[in-house]
């Protein structure tokens, strides 16, 4: 009873800040499996702004340059470090991973679209330099949860962000997105008035309005029970990239809610949804 208390309050302090605490990362660390991982590296540079800055997780042994994948965490646009994501890290880089988590501009410093130009330069300061620590960059994916999954989907699908940071939009393998807002206009709440109310074109705002066939693989997973971001989101999105001819798959977990999608990466709450396992096998097939 009470550790079962204990991460329901864990949960709640999640839920409240859209971002993971301290102690999740913890009692993450305190709980079997997901052994073999390393941090690789902390604070690397890949722009000018202090927030420009990412860390690098990695397999402790691996055996040749393992596929990537770059995780955007969530906060509404406006809160959120790398540092409170190791838990997500180290799911993937004990799977065999190399995972970058990069942190971005917030708001109110930033507006539309300084996070998305900054997901992009991750991405192009990805491809061009991970292999100097152990990945792959022809094996590159994209994970996000909430705000972050907004930011992977608009630069999975909208190629100017990508080409503007000097990369190929057409090297991704996938993108990931959990319990991530796609169509959410108009901005009728204080998060999204305060990141997108001063853009020039609303529409360009959208991940939904760029849904093309030639996207990367898709995937899509949301909660029965997300209140935040309305599972609507991910199933009008699915249904665009099908209409347009692109590979997505939707999952949707019964009972989880917003934050439960994110929190199911980690060890102490992994029995709660398949998250992780949908993730890693839908990555698999698309990193060859």
């Amino acid at each position: 009873m009470a550790r079962r208390s204990f991460l329901s309050v864990v949960g709640a302090g999640l839920a409240a800040a859209c971002s993971p605490l301290g102690t999740l990362n913890g009692l993450n660390n305190l709980s079997p499996g997901d052994r073999g991982t390393r941090k690789i590296a902390s604070g690397v540079a890949f722009g000018s702004d202090p927030r420009q800055r990412l860390d690098i997780y990695g397999p402790a042994k691996a055996e040749g340059a393992s596929p990537v994948v770059t995780f955007f965490y969530g906060g509404s646009w406006a809160s959120g470090s790398r540092d409170g994501y190791g838990f997500a890290a180290k799911a993937f880089a004990s799977r065999g991973y190399t995972v970058v988590i990069p942190d971005y501009r917030l708001v109110p410093e930033v507006h539309f679209p300084a996070f998305v130009e900054d997901g992009a330069a991750a991405v192009a300061w990805t491809e061009t330099n991970i292999g100097r620590h152990g990945g792959d960059a022809a094996r590159v994916s994209l994970v996000g949860h909430s705000a972050g999954a907004h930011i992977a989907m608009l630069l999975a699908l909208d190629p100017r962000w990508l080409r503007a940071a000097g990369s190929d939009p057409a090297r991704l393998r996938a993108a990931v997105g959990l319990a991530g807002p796609y169509d959410f206009l108009p901005f009728n709440v204080g998060a999204t008035k305060n990141a997108f109310g001063r853009a020039p074109d609303a529409a360009l705002t959208q991940p939904i309005n760029f849904a093309r066939q030639d996207a990367p693989p898709i995937l899509l997973a949301t909660g029965t029970e997300d209140t935040m971001v309305l599972p609507r989101n991910s199933r009008k999105l699915a249904a665009a990239l099908r209409e347009a001819g692109a590979t997505v798959e939707l999952k949707e977990y019964d009972g989880l809610g917003h934050v439960g999608a994110v929190l199911a990466l980690s060890k102490p709450f992994r029995g709660r949804a398949p998250v992780l396992a949908d993730t890693l096998a839908f990555l698999k097939t698309h990193n060859g």
